[in-house]
């Protein structure tokens, strides 16, 4: 399943330098492997001089044994743009989530008993905190609800909305909460003005909202065959799943074939 971008009737290949790849549902299969034909592609188009760059919600202690893996030696934008890594994995920013933000998105999943996790520099944290925990003694990234009710989730969304907080989804039944303004496009974005190049330069490929931003952002924005409906709307690309090497798939399209 494929959609081009349209120019003047006629399909565009932008100068693409940077290849931006959110990792769940998208580089990884549902076994959370790579599989060889998207490390053969990744493998080729970095030997073109391209730019690889893990764009995740994980983070990077989880994310950075697959930059590994694929012998990647670019930045790398972890926690949805909360924090930004240099080639050296050295971290260049990090964005905290208020405390009292915090506090009560911790009593939201008390008092509708959902399924949650937090997420700190040095842990994260699944379905409970410990009993002993202070909760301002830490800082926090990222916090996450899953919940299979679709009007408890309605719930949620609208009171995280009105606290000012970055609501994305990597999952139709998840929520997930980020400081206002923590994007993988802005994280995206400070990379491309460290290596001098524009978003125009390229190329990024995700499966839910939490990549939208970047997907609408970039020169050419890819949805995964297996991506949510709404993903693939604003993308000028469809490639294939994640399971049938959509990765490969597309930058073979864009990067190779052009």
């Amino acid at each position: 399943m494929e959609r081009k971008i349209l120019l003047d009737n006629q399909a565009i290949h932008p100068d693409i330098r940077l290849i931006a790849l959110d990792m769940d549902g998208t580089l990884l299969t549902n076994q959370q492997e790579v599989s060889k034909e998207n490390k053969e592609a990744i493998s080729r188009a970095k030997e073109m001089g391209i730019h690889i760059v893990l764009t995740t919600g994980r983070n990077f202690t989880t994310a950075h044994p697959y930059a590994e893996e694929l012998k990647l030696d670019s930045y790398m934008v972890t926690v949805n743009g909360g924090e930004i890594w240099d080639p050296s994995c050295e971290l260049i920013e990090r964005n905290f989530l208020q405390i009292d933000d915090v506090q009560r998105m911790w009593e939201l999943a008390k008092q509708y008993k959902t399924y949650f996790w937090a997420i700190t520099p040095e842990h994260i944290y699944r379905e409970g905190f410990p009993n002993e925990m202070d909760i301002s003694e830490h800082k926090w990234l990222k916090f996450g609800f899953d919940v299979k009710d679709d009007v408890i989730r309605h719930t949620l969304l609208e009171e995280l909305t009105n606290r000012k907080l970055q609501v994305t989804n990597s999952s139709p039944t998840n929520l997930e909460v980020n400081p206002y303004g923590v994007s993988k496009a802005r994280g995206l974005e400070k990379v491309c003005s460290r290596i001098g190049i524009t978003m125009e330069n390229v190329m990024a490929m995700g499966d839910s909202l939490n990549d939208s931003s970047m997907i609408t952002k970039a020169g050419v924005g890819v949805a995964m065959g297996n991506a949510q409906e709404k993903v693939k709307e604003m993308a000028n690309w469809v490639t294939a799943t994640n399971e049938d090497h959509g990765v490969a798939k597309a930058i073979q399209h864009w990067v190779f074939n052009k």
